[in-house]
């Protein structure tokens, strides 16, 4: 396998891509596909992957069927069941990275904790926790909305002298064998180890805030016959992941639009509830109180029976305080416990935190956004120049494949960076009023959506801005960023006459350079 590239860079790159998940490996595919080489992928972990690198927790897999969970252009990839664990996906990128040859370009155990925009030159000074500063004319982000654990602010969470830890920071070492185990939160991760947990625990309670959602997943493996067609029929592989796509897309029209759609999936829910808890204590706290789709919908074969195991217990009272062996709820009652597994999610609203970014008049992007992240279709941000953020702030899914819509992203950025390699000495600044009038029609199609129906989530800031939910249909978004629109940007001259001196020559997209222009 290639090595990882260690040799510093002096002379300014076209792009520092920062993050190694699905967004950092198909922008840098894209990049070598048009002939684009001088960039490099910097990842803070030792290894590529992202979040399917972090969360190897028992039961760690994707709710988004394999042919769509994937990049379209790279299907050469034998899956062994119709929705992948983690492994598999985790090898898929790697299959990527290898085959692309995109090794040379990362630089591993490389954090970014510092990127400024030098109004001056035009270029990005992107400072690491190493000590290095690379320039580069564009600053690509794709550093995902689920990297950065967020933990809970419990009183006395401190003075606990059990293991506690995350579970995207599973510890694999810790024996989980009749030990008292405290697991608090229920979103995605949780449904996923609760079972684990449960089979091994001598005695498991799960601190409920919230009920979610929890729908069978029909999930399986895949078969000899379906591979070999899979590699030899290629309109049977297009075939297959469209009808995939399809079907997830209709999804959108309960979640976006017309609710009585969702029916269909809350009676998939109650039937699943009923024939696998039988309590019916049990099911009452495991029932949601808000619409279907509010919360993201969880699909999982292994939570409700988890649940209805006899060392089992669901607690819905609120957390008052952590003690050194116990969690004790707001009736007063002390759960005594020997390990806390944190299963609450992440600080997905943060986007680029921790990262200090800095703009035009130094501006920075923390105050840019103290109401809520924004940005114009997700991508680029006004008074910061040349800065494309890979699933950004409202481009989040509920309702199908976010590498789809990162594909959508990956070649909006690659025409905006020919753009920038013919225009030597130009940066690109999405003009303010573009981006307000993109947000103000968004949150205003977001009103109606079931994001708004009340319920407290992951996709909204404490402001109460939804941040990071797309309004729409992928197929929309498609179209929106099918080409760089140019005419909605602002060109910054930083070189004299390095340009056509005509404005409106500006308003054209500049032709992409191929591999032979560059040549």
């Amino acid at each position: 396998m290639t090595e990882f590239s260690t040799a510093p860079t002096q002379q300014p790159l076209t792009a520092v891509i920062v993050g190694t998940g699905f967004g950092g490996i198909g922008m840098a595919i894209k990049l070598r596909q048009a002939g684009i080489t001088d960039f490099v992928m910097l990842e803070k972990s030792d290894q590529i992957g992202g979040t399917w690198r972090d969360n190897t927790y028992p039961g760690a897999a994707c709710d988004v069927p394999s042919p769509l969970y994937s990049f379209s252009f790279e299907q050469d990839f034998d899956w062994p069941r119709f929705y992948s664990g983690q492994q598999d996906i985790h090898r898929y990128q790697q299959h990527c990275v290898t085959k692309y040859d995109l090794m040379p370009h990362v630089r591993p155990s490389t954090e970014v904790r510092r990127a400024a925009f030098d109004e001056r030159r035009g270029l990005w000074e992107i400072e690491t926790a190493q000590g290095d500063t690379l320039l580069a004319r564009a600053l690509i982000t794709a550093t995902g909305q689920l990297n950065r654990p967020a933990y809970p602010k419990i009183p006395g969470i401190a003075s606990f002298r059990g293991r506690i830890f995350h579970s995207s920071r599973w510890d694999h070492a810790h024996e989980l064998s009749g030990r008292r185990v405290g697991v608090v939160g229920t979103g995605a991760s949780a449904i996923q180890f609760m079972a684990h947990v449960a089979e091994r625990a001598g005695q498991v309670t799960l601190f409920q805030r919230t009920a979610p959602y929890v729908l069978p997943k029909p999930d399986r493996k895949i078969t000899r016959a379906e591979h070999w067609m899979h590699r030899n029929i290629p309109l049977a592989r297009k075939l297959v992941r469209g009808t995939v796509y399809s079907v997830f897309e209709s999804l959108g029209v309960g979640l976006l639009k017309f609710r009585p759609v969702l029916a269909p999936l809350k009676a998939a829910w109650a039937a699943h509830l009923r024939l696998t808890i039988k309590d019916p204590a049990l099911r009452a706290k495991l029932t949601p109180d808000y619409p279907i789709g509010c919360k993201r919908i969880l699909f999982d074969n292994t939570y409700y029976r988890a649940l209805a195991h006899p060392n089992v217990n669901v607690e819905t009272g609120d957390i008052k305080g952590i003690g050194e062996n116990y969690v004790v709820t707001d009736d007063g009652t002390k759960h005594e416990i020997d390990t806390l597994i944190l299963g609450t999610g992440f600080a997905a609203s943060g986007f680029l935190a921790p990262i200090e970014i800095r703009g035009r008049g130094n501006r920075e992007l923390s105050a840019a956004w103290r109401d809520g992240a924004e940005a114009y279709l997700g991508i680029t941000v006004s008074g910061f120049p040349n800065l494309f953020m890979l699933y950004g702030p409202n481009t989040n899914l509920g309702h199908n494949s976010i590498v789809y819509m990162l594909e959508s992203q990956i070649q909006y950025v690659k025409e905006a960076i020919a753009n920038l390699r013919a225009a030597p000495g130009t940066s690109f600044d999405v003009k303010t009023d573009v981006q307000n009038s993109f947000n103000a029609k968004l949150q205003h199609a977001l009103r109606n959506t079931v994001w708004a129906e009340g319920c407290k989530s992951w996709y909204i800031a404490e402001s109460g801005k939804i941040v990071n939910n797309w309004s729409g249909f992928t197929f929309t978004y498609r179209r929106l960023t099918s080409r760089f629109d140019i005419v909605n940007y602002q060109a910054l001259v930083t070189v004299k006459n390095a340009i056509r001196s005509r404005e409106d020559e500006l308003r054209h997209p500049v032709p992409l350079y191929s591999a032979a222009a560059t040549a």
